[in-house]
């Protein structure tokens, strides 16, 4: 049984960081590209950030010089370490992991987890 546990999320301030981590369960994490994604009240659900099995990573435009990605392959553990948090990343902060199959992938999501910012 596939499971992906976010944790971290919370109310912080304008300019303050939060640090969101992904632990991942029944799939083969090594081999997975992990991701954060984020929805808005009213707007799509949209791709954050992601990274590699090998290490390489993208950011949305928005966060790009803000948050970071990383992983742990040790701990089946994908995080985002966000700073210079503002108003505009209030969402519901999702994890995601994109899973070879069959010549495919598969995705896999996390419950999701609320980061609030706001003074």
């Amino acid at each position: 049984q596939v499971q992906l546990v976010e944790s971290g999320g919370g109310l912080v301030q304008p300019g303050g960081s939060l640090r969101l981590s992904c632990a991942a369960s029944g799939i083969d994490f090594r081999f997975t590209v992990m991701g954060w994604y984020r929805q808005a009240p009213g707007k799509q659900r949209e791709l954050v950030a992601n990274i590699g099995t090998g290490g390489s990573s993208y950011y949305a435009d928005s966060v790009k010089g803000r948050f970071t990605i990383s992983r742990d392959n040790a701990k089946n553990t994908v995080f985002l370490q966000m700073n210079s948090l503002e108003p505009e990343d209030t969402a519901v902060y999702y994890c995601n992991s994109k899973n070879p199959f069959r010549g495919g992938t598969l995705d896999y999501w996390g419950q999701g987890t609320q980061v609030t910012i706001s003074s």
